[in-house]
């Protein structure tokens, strides 16, 4: 499915915008459920300071529709090439979906701290993102930089702020359906939505099946392969 050069981007520079693409009947049906949702206020939501639901959480389990596109192969196979056939979701991290209301800017963030707890980020646009709106921003590269204390507010953690880096920062513009690979530890953010419109997506936690654990972990969910155990404690 990916290509050698498209592997090697992912890890080098740290993201992929996958050649897949969610064809445009589920990405209007997501749409249409997720502001069924927002407008319903259907807990667990969170508010801007306007209070509006710009967060809609626990998504995966809101709807059947949800945890199927998060398993579909228009995301797995691709994925697959980067973390092997064996391959879970969490609902603990990310499960989220967002809207990006008009004036809202993010300071750039890492969803997770260090390299030994990474996992991979698929960020689902369902509406086509540009520099006005608030397409992803990515330092590419970053997940290559050191542990951090803070998942947010990058900016005010001395060394990333006096190194000048964030000023490196890429945007990635893409189509309504598309579908971006992020190391979760890359320094990005959304940008500022500069229109009177959304930008609406989708934000999905992937990892390897953790083979050197023997128990089934309840907050993650088996989206293809199997739960393999490569421990060397138990009798070959």
């Amino acid at each position: 499915m990916l290509s050698v050069h498209q592997i090697n981007h992912f890890r080098q520079i740290g993201y992929l915008v996958l050649p897949t693409r969610l064809d445009t009947s589920r990405v209007e049906r997501l749409k249409a459920k997720a502001w069924e949702d927002v407008k319903g206020e259907v807990d667990p939501v969170v508010r801007d300071s306007d209070e509006r639901v710009h967060r809609i959480s626990a998504l995966l389990q809101r709807d059947t529709l949800f945890l199927e596109t998060a398993s579909c192969p228009d995301v797995i196979e691709p994925l697959a090439d980067l973390l092997g056939p064996n391959i879970e979701v969490l609902t603990n991290r990310h499960n989220h979906l967002t809207l990006n209301y008009a004036s809202q800017q993010d300071d750039f963030h890492r969803d997770t701290l260090q390299w030994s707890r990474s996992l991979l980020t698929v960020i689902f646009y369902l509406e086509t993102t540009t520099i006005e709106n608030g397409c992803t921003q990515i330092v590419p590269g970053s997940h290559m930089y050191p542990g951090v204390e803070v998942h947010h507010r990058l900016s005010s953690v001395d060394w990333v702020r006096d190194s000048g880096l964030l000023d490196q920062a890429v945007h990635v513009p893409v189509q309504a359906g598309q579908m971006m690979a992020i190391n979760s530890t890359i320094f990005h953010r959304i940008g500022a939505n500069s229109t009177g419109g959304t930008r609406m997506s989708m934000t999905v936690g992937y990892t390897s099946v953790d083979e050197f654990s023997d128990a089934q972990n309840p907050k993650r969910i088996l989206v293809a392969g199997e739960r393999i155990y490569g421990g060397n404690d138990k009798a070959s």
